[in-house]
């Protein structure tokens, strides 16, 4: 049991606009236009596409298996070099708290008044910012699956975590 003080942070809902100094939502959208000769195709022109950054090492994409974790957390992370993707492959709710990148140089962490939570719906997949510092995925059911696209060696060479002053609560 954690007989530090609690936190709690409240979930919001997950939109564009409230995301975006965290990074990017990855939404559901019409698929196979590109054999349909009356449809001029261009991925490349779509607003919908949400810019990755993967060039400072390996990409890996990969299917996580996590147990019931809960709404709990006493550690927030980054990554430095990359961008990260997560989404619940089976379609569950889920939640990530996040705070927006802070200075590299400093390795304190975010204040606890700009940590932010969000309620993911399972036919969503976010994209952090280069340097978002967050917490999760967390749940409420038995287990989850997740995709998780970040480098291959993303949690050996680019992981920063810190301890909070206080346990975090995700209020949902």
């Amino acid at each position: 049991m954690d007989d530090r003080p609690h936190h709690t942070v409240a979930a919001l809902s997950l939109t564009d606009a409230a995301f975006a100094p965290f990074g990017d939502i990855i939404k559901p959208r019409a698929g196979g236009q590109q054999f349909d000769r009356n449809f001029s195709y261009d991925p490349a022109a779509e607003r919908t596409h949400v810019r990755l950054v993967m060039t400072n090492g390996e990409p890996c994409l990969r299917i996580m298996q996590i147990p019931h974790r809960g709404l709990v957390f006493t550690k927030i992370a980054r990554h430095r070099r990359v961008s990260q993707c997560l989404g619940s492959l089976q379609g569950k709710e889920w939640f990530m708290a996040v705070a927006a990148p802070t200075d590299f140089a400093d390795d304190a962490g975010p204040r606890l008044e700009d940590i932010r939570a969000f309620r993911i719906p399972g036919d969503r997949i976010i994209k952090l910012h280069v340097g978002t510092w967050h917490a999760g995925p967390h749940f409420t059911h038995d287990e989850c699956l997740f995709v998780n696209l970040e480098n291959e060696d993303t949690n050996t060479r680019d992981f920063q975590d810190v301890t909070l002053p206080v346990s975090c609560r995700i209020a949902d």
